[in-house]
């Protein structure tokens, strides 16, 4: 069964799971009522959830009945960006996209695009039938690398896989470096855990340039300047040689090619750390004093810090640190900055990758899909883009160096098609728009990327006005298309139960709600890292021993750059957003107030600034106003952009992304938002 039973006969609680990009992907209940979704609750029995959800999900039926849900298939009947459209028939729009689909296809089926990532982090809505569609048609594959790709590849490198600490036994840990993650807004159930181990004694220590929420509650915070995290791991490790705090058995046993990184090491004294991450060096011999002579000590790291030119250098550094120690012979010691490859997804079965043949279509990098937009037709690009549909994303919010990504969807010759929940500023762009169903109305599995359980989401209401699935938007467009491939046949539970195979049974999830995986309580104990050689990787086949990178953007780097704008930009999340998601929720937009910046007093007095003016903060990419908040958030040097808003519901109709650039990682092809230099003056017309 998946409902819970009730007293009330019109009364029922169905199970189901939170489908949003974060780490905690809680289990939920859904109280509905006369078949209205009322209340959204955290599971009490899912160990993790443990009843709890953060402000953002537990307002979840708020987005779901919102008055301005699309509701209907939509043509456009305006400009570009205009956001006017005319209700018309799903016959009609699915006829419509078929037929010029079927064209473009004709000539070149790699001049379409697919563009999708995270809106929903369901194995079946956001990678399944979708995939197969776009793998029959032929269309251009996507690489989807706006979040996570270069810290995935460094674990990969290093651990063999995504893999880490199980998150419940950071409560027995005596040190805890909460590193590049504002924990409290992004991965509150960790945080719980953190809290257990603070109240039993442990040392909290938070990293990070921002002085957030979470580092309000640590005892103590470490400022750095973004990007250079690599820097300081390699100070800590510096510190270990010298003080001999090396597990010396753990090394040679369990690692492969310390040796190299040693003597790189040893080129970072605390003085130079100090000097390239804007901190002190007794700030630097401290954290390695704890590191070394305290055990368990665990790292928790979020993907914020991998979000410059050298993150993936940063994550291969920052992830050995607990090999030399010997931390990882402690099940509350260790890394953990994801734990998904643990999750037994099938996505070979889900996305059949088979039904591509024998062709071989280009890869367009998402992080970079303004300048794909805009490129012509050549030998080394392939075709110009003709037509992209979009799903689970919002490019014209999210992607950077959004001036370029507006520019090419303001294309009058490209075809646009958006499954959306409402007009945001990319379905203001379609010429098609598809109303898709929310989570409280479909099925689907979910992993994790911070536990290690999988879940089931029942749909507890019918879907509304004439919204459906993804899994069936495809399945009709497969149709239009005359693809008869028995695949596009596969019914919603079908596909849930090819999502683990034999991995889980699926009878015992969908009783129960979730399924909690078998593991290893101590997972690196002895080695078994899942590399080749059962070791931790440091010398790592093809990329070879990891190195401090500098942003491409900084005073080291581009002197000439940081003259003109000084300032260096993170533009983390706001509190109640997640990414774009939620913005258009009134009450969660009403405790955000307005779009803002963050500045160090110190930096804003040097500019004549005051706390709450409103400002321009400006690049060569472009400008955008906001509020100034002048205050102990931003460290000097460096202003937070929080983000991400629609830029539609901005000050000025652009949001922090206009000036973030579509530069990659050293490694793994992921954005560079958190390397960006500003400046920041007051608006002219300022009110």
């Amino acid at each position: 069964m998946t409902e819970i039973p009730t007293h009330g006969a019109a009364t029922r609680v169905v199970r189901g799971a939170c489908p949003h990009d974060c780490p905690d992907t809680c289990a939920l209940r859904i109280t509905v009522v006369e078949g209205r979704a009322i209340k959204v609750q955290g599971d009490p029995e899912h160990p993790t959830t443990h009843g709890a959800l953060c402000t953002k999900v537990s307002r979840y039926t708020e987005r779901t009945y919102h008055a301005e849900r699309v509701l209907h298939p939509l043509r456009r009947v305006g400009a570009k960006g205009e956001g006017r459209f005319e209700r018309v028939s799903w016959e009609a729009a699915l006829g419509e996209i078929a037929e010029r689909l079927g064209a473009i296809a004709a000539r070149d089926p790699e001049a379409i695009v697919p563009y999708s990532y995270a809106g929903t982090m369901g194995l079946l809505q956001g990678e399944s039938m979708d995939r197969r569609f776009f793998h029959r048609l032929g269309a251009s594959l996507l690489a989807r690398t706006i979040c996570s790709t270069a810290g995935g590849e460094a674990l990969a490198a290093t651990y063999g896989g995504k893999l880490g600490m199980h998150v419940e036994h950071f409560a027995e840990s005596r040190l805890i470096l909460v590193w590049g993650s504002n924990s409290i807004a992004s991965n509150l159930h960790f945080w719980t855990y953190a809290q257990q181990a603070k109240r039993a004694g442990a040392k909290l220590i938070c990293i990070d340039p921002r002085k957030t929420e979470t580092a309000d509650k640590c005892h103590q915070h470490i400022a750095l300047l973004p990007g250079t995290d690599g820097a300081l791991a390699l100070g800590l490790m510096h510190e270990l040689v010298v003080n001999d705090w090396l597990d010396q058995d753990y090394i040679e046993r369990y690692t492969e090619g310390w040796p190299k990184l040693r003597a790189r090491a040893l080129e970072w004294p605390p003085e130079r750390v100090a000097a390239v991450c804007g901190i002190t060096a007794g700030e630097v011999r401290q954290l390695a004093r704890d590191v070394g002579t305290t055990q368990p000590a665990a790292i928790r790291a979020n993907y914020g810090l991998q979000r410059v030119h050298g993150g993936g250098n940063a994550v291969r550094l920052i992830s050995i640190l607990p090999c030399l120690t010997g931390a990882w012979r402690h099940r509350a010691g260790g890394f953990l900055l994801s734990s998904s490859g643990m999750i037994p997804a099938d996505r070979a079965a889900l996305q059949r990758p088979d039904l591509l043949g024998a062709r071989r279509p280009r890869t367009i990098n998402m992080v970079q899909i303004g300048d794909a937009l805009l490129a012509d037709s050549s030998p080394d690009f392939g075709p110009k883009i003709e037509a992209i549909v979009v799903y689970n994303s919002n490019p014209v919010a999210v992607a950077p160096d959004s001036a370029r990504v507006a520019r090419g969807f303001e294309r009058e010759d490209l075809f646009t098609v958006v499954l959306e929940h409402f007009l945001t500023d990319t379905a203001d762009h379609a010429d098609i728009v598809l109303p898709a169903t929310t989570q409280l109305e479909q099925l689907d599995v979910h992993g994790s990327y911070g536990h290690t359980s999988v879940l089931i989401n029942e749909p507890a209401i019918a879907p509304q006005g004439e919204a459906r699935p993804n899994t069936q938007i495809f399945r009709d467009l497969a149709a239009r298309m005359g693809y008869t491939d028995p695949c596009f046949g596969d019914s919603d539970e079908t596909l849930a139960r090819q999502a683990f195979g034999s991995a889980v049974p699926f009878d015992a999830l969908r009783e129960r709600g979730w399924w909690q995986l078998p593991r290893r309580e101590a997972p690196f104990a002895e080695g078994g890292f899942a590399t080749a050689s059962g070791r931790c990787m440091i010398d790592a086949p093809g990329l070879g021993v990891p190195d401090f990178v500098a942003n491409h953007e900084s005073a080291q780097s581009a002197p000439e750059l940081a003259r003109r704008y000084p300032l260096a930009m993170i533009s983390p999340p706001a509190r109640n957003f997640l990414n774009s998601s939620f913005v258009n929720v009134d009450s969660l937009r009403a405790m955000e107030g307005e779009p803002l910046v963050e500045m160090h007093a110190d930096d804003a007095a040097a500019r004549g600034l005051s706390d709450g003016q409103r400002v321009r903060v400006f690049n060569d990419r472009g400008h955008y106003e906001c509020r100034l908040a002048v205050g102990a958030r931003a460290r000097r040097g460096v202003v937070n952009g929080l983000g991400v808003w629609w830029r539609k519901l901005g000050l000025s109709g652009t949001n922090v992304n206009q000036l973030t650039s579509q530069r990659l990682t050293d490694f793994g092809g992921g954005p560079t938002f958190y390397d960006c230099l500003v400046e920041v003056q007051a608006c002219s017309d300022a009110a």
